[in-house]
């Protein structure tokens, strides 16, 4: 075909296709035009050969529908290699989807060859024991297969055009199936686009090429937005904004089918309908009709009695009114430069001017906002601080909007000022709820007081109020101004009252005369409302500390100290309700730990996890504050311990101590927080910042806080209020480091941010010099970081080197269990992100802990355990697991030998430790079998028979399988010398049982590998490796054999102790694991009867009978005379006589054995029992001349 004119291409393949229908070589016909056309015409991009593509697709469709089988062919050339994936492939399956018959066929084929490449991009970058050849293979096949499926969606637009319905069913498939979002940043990371980005592009260029096919996608986005979940739901969202964003003019076209979606508002999920309205922004400003149309819609809602279509609804008006905002503020949208290429009824759309502003104009639908749930009024109020962020000249407006409101809860009395806080709590059916949220009120009066520009009137001009048919006056001028004066001189009055006034004063008096259920709740929601105040006017006095003078700042300290106090008092109060109620009613308000870790859920983390009062800006200064005033009581805690004078130092630590507690657990909820409002919203720069501010502070408190118990070991045995001292620093203490961790957490997830690694590295080598840290590694790691031209690598390997290890052994020296803990999870974090040659280094500091360290703590020897095998890169990982296990073995015995208290090696394994560092190898034996179950599939796909069996040019593919399949045996003979500690171990029940079952799983890989090895009918058989015949003998010696001595222990123990509580449930486990087992090994030993009758390799010479086959309960004396003479089944029968020297001369007896009962059958049983009987009673020469040569193999083992 090569020598064939261009213009003769299509007849020539319409013949060939006659022939092949005909009977002549169909599958070599396909495979030739595919390929042909895939591999041969694809870098001729011309128009001219998209063309004749698309003609010979038409000739393929045609001769398809004349003859299915030719169908069938593609569809099995597609299936059998995922290497003959080209855009010409493609095309022919989009071709084949408009054939009815092959429709659903020809989809699945591509979804499914789409999603397993990337999940399989997946797991072999997971994976750390497969090759960089290997892992980088698996990058160029998704590659190529989303630039085919890409180059197959472009030239549909040449003569091609009958599979546009085929690319837009494939699209809204993979937006279907899109990954989450940790996924979706891996993908991106490595350059790949992800199924939702595929899908997206996919429709994105249909939609823009081809106009028959508009339509059809905004009918499919409606459908399947309305019909399912929001999850799955959210992709199509992002393809609607994409379109509108992208391609706003074609878009205008089709507002009637927008506004015929607005109508579904009410009823669509509350998550989907924010995230819809948010989506046609764009386009509203272009169409004022969509605009009205969207605003009628959402004051419709507004009037709802569901509380998610009102707070989809206030989410839906903010939105609008933020929207109108940036784009005046930031001037039309940069498509609105290709106005030109509008037609003109497209340009009527666009309206020259909005009039007046839409705060203006919703203002009335946002007063009824006040009137509805607590979950509505915060959305509102931060709404408004937003929209200040975008035009500060609103400020004025909305401080004048929200003053009415405002005097409802706030009243002036001569010089002090009331807070009704009474109003703010209702109770109705006995559940009490906060019905006005004042704390966040006053948190976004104080925002817009603070962001209102200085010298500015509070409103630009009069035009906006035009159309309300009047104009300001001086008179209403001066008023307005009154509005921020009044906010301001109200906030302070709060302020002076709050601190001088008794808490239990303001908050008391509002309990009514009901039960003492109701009375203590209600208290709990004033309390809680009055520390939201309490952290608003703290937030104030913070920022007020950044600008003050060192006399201002005294008095700011006092004052910080004062609410510090009343904090705490009120933290006190809500926990004393809650235990005396001793259940909570009502969703008061959400906890750090309810904040969802979720980023994609839109607005409506506003209405479920509480914005946090203070600012990151605030926090690092009360951390400052605090932590050098707890840096002067410490030295004055010295002086004063010395004098034995402790009546003034007493009250000093306890006030500090609070402030230190209040300032942690307010980072913590910051950082926790960090999650919850979205990378692009305005709020996110003023509320958390930079947030990694917060690491040095922290990290010196760390410091302060891990010396201070030293020196109160002499007051613990004086007094008991050291010891309560000592606790309340080391509780401080973790919570420092939780707060560290979270921080540390959110700099890892971008790769880029590096800042806050280079500072706490700094603050380490000041804190621990290089010469003082010898005892904890070699400073190569140092100088081979040092060297390296990646900052982010060179600050996590330094991190850990000179921050956390240091840490680390002084913590492990004072017994802090919890914090060693949160120690070892830093560590972990950071170690997975760094390439294997830097992970070694901090493994090898892990096994070395582990070798000198007695640690008797089950909880940190797991932790540190974890650390040393899983930062060991492969191989070095089964290594370490193996020799753990060995000692292992030591400590907790086994039949033949005694127990040892402490290991000699791994001083970390003692009889304190043994069931966590079980646990912890037990996890990571399991982590190994989940890969070994990925890349056992992979190798059916690479196994040398399917190769030897290929008909296409691989170019080269062995070298990779071959690389597959012997690391994948060299991994399976090391989890085998691990395992064959395991069976051996006086082991209790739970681990036992965890054991068996992995053990089976291992088993059913290890048979899916010999199956591979079993070539096909008509194929050439190939002889075993090395590698495999090693792995087998293995298996069969240290493995198998131990193993059913392991079961039959087992179930003695379970015998002896037939009287223990809760023996039945653990008879039905056992029930299930262990025939499961058993039929496992025989189907692996079954697999190796066949690769050895069929290469005539004795792959069981050092194979041996099993001793528990009938899985029942042999009594002792049965059981020790059953070791002399087994019990001979079936399967082991066949196993003889399959694998002896005349196999060949049994094919009739042993090697065609008729299937067997159920393994934990009755009938087994009695089959085993009669068999082994008759042959008891019938001896065969050969069998025994096969039992002795199996004798012979036992006893080299």
């Amino acid at each position: 075909m090569k020598g064939v004119d261009l213009q003769d291409l299509p007849s020539l393949v319409y013949q060939l296709l006659v022939l092949a229908s005909k009977g002549f070589s169909k599958r070599e016909v396909i495979e030739g035009i595919v390929m042909f056309f895939g591999s041969k015409m694809g870098s001729k991009a011309t128009s001219i050969v998209r063309q004749v593509e698309g003609t010979v697709l038409l000739h393929v469709n045609f001769a398809v529908k004349q003859d299915p089988s030719l169908g069938q062919e593609v569809l099995g050339l597609v299936r059998s290699d995922l290497r003959v994936f080209n855009n010409f492939t493609v095309a022919i399956l989009f071709s084949l989807a408009r054939v009815r018959r092959f429709s659903e066929s020809s989809m699945g084929i591509l979804k499914a060859a789409l999603i397993m490449a990337y999940r399989d991009f997946k797991s072999a970058e997971d994976c750390k024991w497969l090759s960089n050849d290997l892992k980088e293979g698996y990058l160029q096949t998704v590659k190529i297969v989303e630039k085919a499926v890409l180059r197959a969606v472009n030239d549909s637009n040449y003569g091609r055009e009958h599979i546009v319905p085929s690319i837009v069913q494939l699209g809204f498939i993979l937006l279907e199936s899109a990954e989450d979002r940790n996924q979706k940043a891996f993908y991106n990371s490595n350059g790949l686009m992800g199924t939702e980005e595929l899908g997206i592009q996919m429709l994105k260029s249909l939609f823009d090429v081809h106009d028959m096919a508009r339509n059809e996608i905004i009918e499919q986005c409606k459908f399947r937005i309305l019909s399912l979940k929001p999850e799955q739901s959210m992709p199509i969202i992002r393809l609607l904004g994409y379109l509108i964003q992208s391609l706003p003019y074609p878009m205008l076209e089709h507002v009637s089918r927008l506004k015929e979606f607005l109508d579904y508002f009410t009823f669509m999920h509350g998550k989907i309908a924010i995230c819809f309205v948010t989506a046609l922004l764009p386009l509203i400003k272009f169409s004022r009709d969509l605009q009205d149309y969207t605003i009628l819609v959402v004051r419709k809602a507004m009037f709802r009695r569901e509380d998610t279509v009102r707070i989809a609804a206030i989410n839906a008006i903010i939105d609008l009114v933020l929207a109108e905002k940036q784009s005046k503020r930031g001037g039309p949208y940069s498509f609105q430069d290709s106005s030109s290429q509008a037609s003109s009824s497209q340009q009527a759309e666009i309206p020259c001017s909005l009039g007046a502003g839409l705060f203006q104009e919703l203002s009335g639908l946002l007063q009824r906002c006040l009137c509805q749930q607590a979950k509505v009024k915060e959305i509102m109020y931060h709404g408004l601080v937003k929209l200040v962020l975008v035009d500060p000249l609103t400020a004025g407006p909305v401080l004048d909007f929200l003053l009415p409101h405002f005097l409802h809860f706030y009243r002036e009395q001569d010089a002090d000022a009331q807070l009704g806080i009474s109003c703010c709590v209702k109770s109705e059916s006995g559940k009490v709820c906060i019905e006005e949220p004042l704390d966040c009120l006053l948190s976004s009066i104080s925002w817009i007081l603070l962001l209102q520009p200085p010298g500015k009137t509070d409103r630009p001009s009069d035009s906006s109020w035009a159309c309300f048919g009047f104009s300001l006056s001086q008179e209403n001028e001066a008023g307005k101004i009154l509005s921020s004066e009044s906010f301001t001189s109200a906030l302070l009055k709060i302020r002076q009252c709050l601190r001088r006034g008794n808490m239990e004063d303001i908050f008391g008096q509002t309990q009514d005369t009901v039960s003492r259920t109701s009375e203590d709740e209600k208290s709990r929601c004033c309390a809680l409302i009055l520390s939201g105040i309490v952290e608003v006017l703290l937030n104030t006095i913070a920022t007020e500390m950044e600008k003050a003078t060192d006399i201002e700042k005294v008095d700011l300290l006092k004052e910080l100290i004062d609410f510090v106090n009343h904090y705490d008092f009120l933290k006190k109060s809500r926990s004393t309700s809650r235990q005396r109620n001793g259940i909570k009613r009502g969703n008061l308000r959400t906890a750090v730990h309810d904040i969802p870790d979720s980023t994609d859920l839109g607005h409506m983390t506003l209405s479920q996890a509480r914005i946090p009062f203070l600012a990151t800006s605030s926090i690092y200064q009360l951390l400052q504050t605090f932590l050098d005033l707890y840096n002067i009581d410490f030295s004055n805690g010295i002086t004063t311990s010395q004098n034995c004078s402790q009546s003034s130092s007493g009250k000093t630590l306890v006030c500090t101590s609070k402030m230190i507690s209040f300032v942690l657990n307010v980072s913590l909820h910051q950082i926790k927080s960090f999650t919850v409002l979205g990378k692009d919203d305005p709020l996110k720069t003023l509320i958390y910042g930079e947030i990694e501010m917060l690491g040095p502070p922290l990290l010196k408190l760390i410091w302060l806080l891990k010396s201070e118990p030293k020196l109160e070991a002499d007051q613990k045995k004086k007094e008991g209020k050291g010891r309560k001292d000592v606790e309340d620093r080391k509780e401080h203490l973790h919570l420092a480091l939780v707060c560290l961790k979270e921080l540390i957490k959110i700099c890892l997830q971008n790769p880029h941010q590096t800042s806050l690694l280079e500072d706490l590295v700094s603050l380490s080598t000041v804190e621990y010099p290089l010469r003082n840290v010898a005892d904890v590694g070699s400073d190569d790691e140092c100088e081979i970081a040092s060297g390296t031209d990646d900052q982010n690598i060179k600050s996590k390997v330094l991190l850990i080197k000179r921050c956390v290890r240091p840490l680390f052994s002084e913590l492990l020296g004072l017994s802090f269990v919890r914090e060693v803990e949160i120690l070892c999870d830093i560590v972990m974090m950071i170690g997975n992100k760094l390439p294997c040659k830097w992970r070694n280094f901090h493994g090898a500091w892990a096994v070395r802990i582990c070798n000198t360290s007695g640690i008797t703590n089950s909880k940190v020897a797991k932790n540190l355990v974890d650390l040393a095998i899983c930062l060991s890169s492969p191989p070095d990982d089964l290594i370490v697991a193996q020799e753990m296990a060995k000692e292992l073995l030591k400590v907790m015995g086994s039949e033949s030998s005694n127990p040892l208290e402490t290991s000699e090696t791994y001083a970390i394994i003692n009889h304190s430790t043994t069931s966590a560092v079980a646990s912890s190898i037990l996890e990571f034996i399991e982590s190994v079998i989940v890969d070994m179950d990925w890349a056992t599939a992979k190798l059916k796909t690479f196994s040398p028979v399917t190769l030897e069996t290929a008909s296409l040019d691989l170019n080269g593919g062995h070298a990779p399988a071959l690389s597959l399949e012997e690391t994948l045996y060299s991994r399976a003979e090391a989890l085998v010398r691990v395992l064959s500690s395991f069976v051996l171990m006086n082991m209790k029940d739970p681990q036992a049982e965890h054991l068996l079952r992995l053990i089976t799983r291992f088993y059913k890989h290890l048979a899916r590998m010999s199956k591979l090895r079993i070539a096909p009918k008509g194929c050439r058989q190939l002889l075993p490796g090395l590698k495999f015949q090693k792995l087998v003998e293995l298996t069969c010696r240290q493995l198998t054999v131990p193993l059913y001595s392991f079961v039959a222990l087992m179930q003695r123990d379970q015998q002896e102790n037939a009287k223990s509580r809760g023996l039945l449930s653990k008879i039905k486990r056992e029930n299930r694991c262990i025939p499961d087992l058993i039929f496992q090994i025989e189907d692996y030993e079954k697999y190796l009867i066949q690769l050895s009758k069929a290469t005539k390799v004795n792959l069981l010479r050092h194979a041996k009978r099993s001793t528990s086959r009938d899985f029942k309960i042999l009594d002792h004396p049965r059981t020790n005379t059953g070791e002399e003479e087994p019990p001979n089944h079936n399967h082991s029968t066949a196993v003889q006589n399959e694998t002896g020297q005349e196999c060949e001369d049994n094919e009739g007896n042993g090697s065609e054995r008729a299937p067997s009962p159920e393994p934990h059958s009755p009938l087994a049983a009695e089959d085993s029992e009669s068999d082994g009987e008759d042959r008891d009673a019938l001896p065969n020469p050969k069998r025994s001349k096969m039992s002795k040569v199996v004798q012979d193999s036992d006893d080299e083992a």
